[in-house]
């Protein structure tokens, strides 16, 4: 029971609000010297090495950095306004172009943060001035923002892959259909519930809209066709098996200093400040990571993965079991715990139950991404909510982001559900 009471304190002192990467080094210190002794810990500078040396997890600050490049440079602003124009004159059409957006902030940066807070910078008051109510605004951002967690190249993905023992390429590929339904899904829903009530979303005219059509469309083709190349690029070169995810993350990133010179936005200052703040979340996912490791190798030697593992074997239909417990389990915890965290240590905890069990891992890790998406959304501590919340206006109430996720929160339950009842539909095996 050491391990479970290891586990419950942690979760005890993260709720108090202690760092987290000391949070699990320090328990796991304690823990480990008291029940196996001092030379227990002679393993970790082996493990800490086996991180530094670990390509795979190379792609995370390179990905770090292209978003944050991006955000810097006001790229996402102007991709923004620019799908504005495509879709504004559509009732609910500025929602969708948000929408979509997300989707491609997401497949750029793979940053949820810097998502919610660009978009609830630019796209709320515009759609609040053109009288879009607060509910449907604020959903549409929040869930939007949190896409990066699913859609490639995502950095939760690049960790479960390196968790779980899989190739990043191939995660990214099983990823793209379910990112497709869910980005479908969204849409569906605001153009069903604006076509059903105009009040909640009419239509707009853009900026641009007393311009020639060959002009407006040359001012839109000029702010999307860059970023959307350089997304081609960065998973093209994974698909097409050309580049491993480390060296396409190195396209990325380069190709981000590219269009920022091509805007002419690129400058000594605003490299400064992005290489400052990559090194800073970089640190911060890495640290954590030695803290989850040593956390994982006392638990391990402490019987806590046996006592789980036992426990899922003693339940009737074993492996729907324990899809559903583990479900669960991550739900809950992501109303609380980073999914920086989640990945890096509740997951190792299941890892060796699901692999007994025969489950596809594919399958498994695109189930934790979207449990872990959805636990940005749900209230009261999801943090999409809290970043849209920091910059939205004084008349956006809490209650306002609150109601307004819940639709959208309920979408990606129905798509998580379908995953683990019809892992076939999505071309995985399931268990």
């Amino acid at each position: 029971m050491i391990g479970l009471i290891m586990f419950a304190i942690t979760l005890i002192l993260l709720m108090v609000g202690f760092p987290v990467a000391f949070t699990f080094a320090g328990v796991a210190v304690i823990f480990g010297v008291l029940t196996q002794g001092v030379d227990l810990f002679a393993f970790m500078p082996y493990r800490i090495m086996s991180i530094m040396q670990n390509t795979i997890l190379m792609a995370v600050p390179l990905f770090v950095f292209m978003g944050i490049v991006l955000q810097k440079t006001k790229l996402a602003e102007q991709l923004l306004e620019a799908m504005g124009d495509l879709f504004g004159n559509v009732r609910g059409g500025l929602a969708v172009s948000t929408i979509l957006v997300g989707s491609l902030l997401a497949a750029s940066t793979g940053v949820v943060g810097a998502s919610v807070v660009a978009m609830g910078v630019i796209s709320l008051p515009v759609m609040l001035k053109h009288n879009y109510k607060k509910t449907l605004s604020t959903g549409v951002i929040c869930a939007s923002g949190t896409l990066g967690q699913i859609i490639p190249p995502s950095i939760v993905l690049i960790i479960l892959a390196d968790v779980l023992g899989v190739s990043t390429g191939d995660l990214f590929k099983a990823a793209v259909m379910p990112s497709l339904i869910l980005v479908g899904g969204y849409i569906a829903y605001v153009l069903v519930i604006s076509y059903l009530d105009p009040e909640v979303a009419p239509a707009f005219k853009s900026k641009n809209h007393d311009l020639k059509k060959i002009e407006k469309y040359k001012a839109v083709a000029k702010a999307i066709v860059p970023p959307i190349t350089l997304i081609i690029a960065v998973l093209g070169s994974i698909f097409s098996g050309i580049a491993t995810p480390t060296e396409s993350a190195s396209i990325g990133a380069v190709g981000s200093l590219v269009l920022a010179f091509f805007y002419q936005r690129l400058n000594w200052e605003m490299l400064r400040q992005s290489s400052v703040e990559t090194v800073k979340v970089t640190a911060m996912v890495f640290a954590i990571l030695v803290g989850a490791t040593a956390f994982s190798m006392v638990f391990t030697y402490s019987g806590g993965d046996v006592v789980v593992e036992d426990f899922i074997h003693s339940l009737p239909a074993k492996e729907m079991s324990f899809i559903l417990i583990s479900m669960l389990v991550i739900f809950i915890l992501g109303f609380f715990i980073d999914f920086v965290e989640i990945s890096l240590i509740i997951v190792p905890i299941f890892y060796p139950t699901a692999l007994s069990l025969g489950i596809d891992m594919q399958w498994f890790a695109i189930l934790i991404a979207m449990n872990l998406q959805t636990s940005f959304l749900t209230p009261p501590f999801g943090f999409s909510l809290f970043y849209l919340k920091g910059v939205a206006p004084k008349s956006i109430q809490t209650t306002d982001i609150y109601k307004g996720v819940m639709p959208f929160i309920a979408i990606q339950v129905t798509l998580l559900i379908s995953l683990i009842v019809f892992p076939q539909w999505y071309g995985f095996n399931g268990s």
